[in-house]
């Protein structure tokens, strides 16, 4: 008999064991799918203007990648100790690059590209932005900050381009414009203004 109380208590036992990690696995994966959505565009109106204009900027010799994390750019440097290290991953883990250039050939990176609106202006982006600045300078990262405008000349923003990342300015044309950018195709590179939205980027 009491041998047949203890295997009815263990067998209660298991079942509550089993009834509570159940219930704990159902609420988590519950609330996490039902916490969710999906946004319509990747970039704000005035992101996406820009974009195109940039694709058009960096021609054949880079490519554009946006919304790019800043912990897959820099990294602490070797021999920090683990907290420092932690502490130094923990600063740039939330934050992000606007724009990040690579080499066409290899995906090796050459810039940053941050666009500025005016929500740059607020102390905590004023603080945000010091910081990667310093950081970006620290790990010798080529960082260009384009302050958001109403149109961009295509040239001039090559040309700044090219003159952080260290090239020789090249204003040859590159062909028609990128739809992304919402100008009209074959746009002439010297000299012309593509427009952009106003719309405050994130």
């Amino acid at each position: 008999m009491r041998e047949l109380l203890l295997l009815l208590g263990a067998l209660i036992a298991v079942f509550v064991v089993v009834l509570v990690l159940a219930r704990l696995k159902g609420g988590s994966g519950g609330t996490a799918v039902a916490d969710y959505s999906k946004k319509r565009t990747l970039f704000s109106p005035a992101e996406r203007s820009f974009l195109g204009v940039l694709d058009q900027a960096v021609g054949d010799e880079y490519r554009v990648f946006g919304k790019i994390r800043v912990a897959d750019v820099l990294e602490p440097r070797r021999g920090m100790s683990r907290s420092a290290r932690q502490s130094a991953l923990n600063r740039i883990s939330a934050k992000h690059f606007d724009f990040v250039l690579c080499s066409r050939s290899d995906l090796s990176i050459a810039c940053a590209v941050e666009l500025d609106d005016a929500s740059h202006n607020e102390a905590g982006r004023r603080d945000r932005d010091a910081f990667l600045a310093a950081a970006c300078e620290s790990a010798a990262l080529p960082l260009l900050r384009v302050p958001a405008e109403r149109t961009y000349a295509i040239e001039e923003v090559r040309s700044r381009l090219l003159a952080v990342i260290g090239a020789k300015a090249d204003t040859t044309p590159q062909g028609p414009h990128s739809e992304r950018s919402g100008a009209s195709a074959g746009a002439p590179w010297n000299g012309h203004r593509i427009p952009a939205s106003k719309t405050r980027s994130t």
